[in-house]
């Protein structure tokens, strides 16, 4: 048997019941217990979502692209100490529970896409939010973390899909954190440094980059308040207070309304994005304390030659830039040409369960 180096305090039920009602998972916790766990994963890889080419981006590329993903997510990723694969869009049910229980975690990118475009960026967060469920409630650790976007859309899927947001109005703003006074009891906070607190809290180092926003009032209205818990909020050029950092209660999910990518890696002029030096400690902390949560999943690919099937190196990475794109690189995901590829690699690997 594995020797226990370390214990982490997990919320686990003794009768955990987790159904599914129209889509929505509902979780009934009836006691906390702790429970040990053993040392850290030291190679975490962590799945980052494709999404549908917005139309800006599409505007820019005469080519026929699928989808993308923004090359400021990998990064924020990988300065963490943690490899990416890509997870695409436009599957079954059945990839997503197959390339799940490979990785260590999943982040739900920030972009411009909508949620009620069939067999995208919304229809694959449904399947990851609902397969991530089911890994946590079998015993695993398996976290989600959501970025702008992908923050609204782990509230969108708990919501069961009943559209929730507000427009507002917080593009280009640039902001300090109001915690809520409870805030240290999240996991997210609870052991966060006194020095980023400050930061957070009296400096504009959160870049804001977002029409739609979620507020408490959002939440009470569907019940979610009972499952997440806020730490934070903000205000908007319009004065509409709106949730900046959220968690799940129960699960590791989390969710940011801002851009900790972009003070790092996107250079973008007159976007007031803050690139000082504090601004760059506190994105870097929310990028390595994601990573630490995937470190805590035992989840493998079966062997190196299988990751290295699966990793973003695969694919090249354009500079979007030069073309007056938003982000500085973005991968740029032409399907058929990627699906050839792979099936040519499965017949010269002879691994015929790859070749779906």
């Amino acid at each position: 048997m594995m020797a226990l180096s370390s214990k982490i305090v997990a919320l686990v039920a003794l009768n955990l019941l987790v159904t599914l009602v129209k889509g929505a998972t509902v979780i009934l916790i009836e006691e906390e217990i702790e429970i040990p766990r053993a040392s850290l994963n030291e190679e975490p890889v962590i799945g980052i979502l494709a999404q549908e080419m917005s139309y800006s981006l599409a505007a820019k590329y005469e080519e026929d692209y699928e989808s993308y993903i923004a090359a400021s997510y990998v990064k924020f990723v990988e300065g963490a100490g943690a490899r990416v694969v890509p997870i695409w869009i436009n599957k079954s049910r059945e990839y997503y529970e197959n390339i799940l229980p490979n990785l260590n975690g999943v982040l739900l990118p920030g972009g411009a896409t909508w949620f009620n475009q069939s067999n995208g960026y919304a229809d694959a967060g449904r399947h990851i939010y609902d397969v991530a469920v089911e890994l946590n409630v079998q015993g695993g650790y398996f976290p989600l973390w959501g970025t702008c976007l992908g923050f609204e859309l782990l509230t969108y899927l708990a919501a069961n899909g009943e559209e929730h947001r507000e427009h507002c109005s917080s593009n280009n703003q640039a902001l300090p954190l109001d915690f809520k006074p409870d805030f240290r009891k999240s996991r997210m906070f609870a052991d966060t440094p006194d020095e980023i607190i400050e930061i957070l809290a009296s400096e504009d180092v959160t870049a804001n980059f977002h029409q739609y926003c979620i507020t408490e009032q959002n939440l009470t209205a569907l019940g979610l308040d009972e499952e997440w818990r806020v730490m934070s909020t903000n205000m908007d050029w319009n004065g509409l207070e709106f949730i900046s950092t959220i968690e799940h209660k129960i699960l590791p999910f989390y969710g940011i309304q801002f851009h900790p990518e972009k003070n790092i890696y996107e250079w973008v002029r007159n976007k007031n994005i803050s690139h000082t030096p504090n601004a760059i400690k506190v994105s870097q902390y929310f990028a390595d304390f994601f990573v630490n949560e995937a470190r805590k999943s035992e989840q493998r690919f079966q062997d190196a030659d299988d990751i290295d099937r699966h990793v973003i190196y695969n694919y090249p990475v354009s500079f979007t830039g030069l073309k007056k794109s938003s982000f500085e690189q973005c991968y740029l995901f032409e399907v058929q040409r990627y699906v050839e590829r792979s099936k040519k690699k499965c017949i010269k690997n002879k691994r015929r369960n790859s070749c779906k």
